[in-house]
């Protein structure tokens, strides 16, 4: 057979084409027309039920505009149901522009300190070309929110409200992204002619020094205390007097985030069930807690995650931080994910028939995006109970779904998730004990690496 395109076989090609009446048919209608919109399966779109069996959210749902700051505003809705209750609020937001700043700072100095390590290798180097591929990303995983909560706590959205670049952070990601490349270029040269440890740290202090003012230009300067005082629902006013950041999530924050654990669901025969695992060069706080989670079946996720919403032993539940494919199979205006939503087979005449883990394999699916599970509906079953469909606060605004609530049926929770955090007591005794294993780690550009934005 030909290795060339040859026009023999595109005349070929477009006669086939031309002569099925169907295909007219659907090139008039995708050509006036989103190709989504072509293929959506109306019937089960119109058929997914938004009740659930058990909801916990009556508060509204935020916004990260044009940020890709989806893991932290997941991890900040999930903390502020408790802070909210505890101020006597129906509703309450910490700043999501304060962690943004130093998350930008740290990802600054634990990027030039990865530069630094790899200073050695050439230029081409897969794990350097990674590097410098993705020098300001906004995403980021689970263990990263925790590690900055840790060390520069929270503070409510009054004391750092929102600037243009945090809620469009395109075009400060690009200055930052020009900053350190150049860096980097300055920091591998030098340590070429023999620089030691010592002065590609000074060159990297003065590095971080321009970032701070570039970040201190575009979202304001983080403050280091403020002046707390609210008026909660029955109008009663209180005043809790001069706070830093460290001291208002201590008080405020009523989630014992420590005790949350990351699982995650990588089917690929070279990640067992039941280990740890970490990415090298992924994370944000230098020193800080380690990105690490534990590899667990899809079915074992997928109970943990239940029984968190549910509640167990008594307890009241609580929702559920996750991250998953966010663009596969769903309807951004009703606000719908199910895995057999869009028919591309029937309208491209093709057949896809890749697993999860195919799609891992060949680049095809990794977490992209990071919410949070507010309700499950569970039905019964000969095995006992099974959750059918999922309530999910997303944070992309009240105009779109059920006011920002999507609707996910547990076909694409399947096919789609790959992470969630829950408390630690929750798992069984024989997770609980793998956890405390040595990870395996993975190389920095493996798709489980991969930041919710």
């Amino acid at each position: 057979m030909d290795t060339e395109l040859t026009h023999d076989l595109t005349e070929r090609f477009t006669k086939e084409f031309d002569a099925e009446p169907r295909n007219r048919l659907l090139q008039n209608a995708i050509t006036l027309n989103e190709v989504d919109q072509v293929a959506l399966d109306h019937q089960l779109a119109r058929t997914i039920d938004r009740s659930m069996s058990h909801q916990l959210d009556d508060w509204s749902a935020t916004n990260q505009k044009q940020s890709g700051r989806c893991w932290m505003f997941a991890g900040l809705n999930l903390l502020r149901v408790g802070t909210a209750e505890r101020l006597g609020v129906k509703e309450f937001e910490f700043s999501q522009n304060y962690p943004l700043f130093w998350d930008k700072l740290e990802k600054a100095n634990h990027w030039l300190e990865s530069i630094i390590d790899t200073a050695d290798r050439d230029v081409d180097d897969r794990t350097v070309a990674h590097l410098l591929a993705m020098p300001a990303e906004d995403g980021g995983q689970w263990n990263m929110f925790l590690a900055l909560i840790a060390k520069h706590g929270l503070v409510p959205k009054t004391a750092m409200p929102e600037t243009v670049s945090s809620s469009a952070t395109r075009q400060l990601n690009r200055d930052l992204s020009r900053v350190l490349r150049q860096a980097a270029r300055d920091v591998r040269a030098r340590a070429t002619d023999g620089a030691d440890d010592e002065e590609l740290r000074e060159l990297k202090e003065d590095t971080l020094k321009v970032v701070h003012q570039m970040l201190c230009l575009h979202l304001g300067t983080p403050p280091t205390s403020f002046t707390w005082q609210w008026r909660d629902e029955k109008k009663d006013f209180h005043r809790d007097g001069e706070l830093t950041p460290l001291e208002f999530a201590e008080r405020y924050v009523t989630v014992p985030v420590e005790d949350y654990v990351c699982l995650v669901h990588d089917p690929r025969e070279t990640s067992p069930y039941g280990r740890t695992f970490t990415v090298e060069h992924l994370g944000n706080v230098v020193d800080g807690p380690p990105v690490v989670y534990l590899n667990v079946e899809m079915d074992t996720l997928k109970r943990l995650a239940m029984e968190s919403i549910v509640g167990r032993d008594g307890q009241p539940g609580e929702p559920v931080w996750f991250g998953c494919d966010v663009g596969q199979m769903y309807d951004k205006e009703r606000g719908l994910w199910d895995a057999s939503l869009f028919d591309y087979d029937a309208l491209y005449g093709a057949t896809s028939d890749m697993t999860k883990e195919d799609r891992l394999h060949h680049h095809a699916t990794a977490m992209t995006h990071a919410m949070l599970l507010t309700g499950v509906d569970v039905v019964e079953g000969p095995s006992g109970d099974t959750p059918n469909r999922w309530r999910v606060e997303n944070s992309w605004g009240t105009d779109k779904a059920d006011k920002g609530f999507w609707t996910m049926n547990d076909s694409w929770f399947g096919d789609y998730v790959f992470e969630i955090a829950v408390r630690r007591d929750a798992l069984p005794a024989d997770l609980r004990e793998a956890l405390d294993a040595p990870p395996v780690v993975l190389p920095a550009w493996d798709p489980m690496g991969a930041l919710a934005d």
